[in-house]
């Protein structure tokens, strides 16, 4: 399995009303200073794929991500429709990690 593959494996265990961060999703498949190469393994996701793509956000609660396909305030709206909470602030969407950070159990 390559590094994509496990990137989409991971994030697929993040249940809905959850968020993880890219580095997290790193740390998980044993590369911890990855996380810029897990947006790169999202961004190349094929449309409709059934990999929830928007439960994935920076470090400090940001939705940032960089897509042509996709907006932030897509992704906002996406994680919204999931009972995630979102907010605008500082020229940014927000998501509050205390209250929605999945805490992964052992993957394997």
């Amino acid at each position: 399995m390559n590094f994509y593959q496990k990137v989409y494996q991971v994030v697929k265990k993040i249940p809905s009303g959850k968020v993880a961060t890219y580095g997290q999703i790193g740390s998980i498949i044993s590369s911890p200073r990855s996380a810029q190469i897990v947006g790169f393994a999202l961004r190349a996701l094929p449309e409709n794929s059934g990999v929830p793509w928007q439960r994935v956000i920076n470090s400090e609660g940001r939705i940032s991500i960089q897509n042509l396909r996709h907006r932030q305030s897509e992704q906002a709206d996406l994680l919204k429709k999931e009972g995630v909470e979102v907010e605008f602030r500082d020229n940014a969407y927000c998501v509050d990690l205390a209250k929605y950070l999945h805490r992964f159990k052992r993957f394997g």
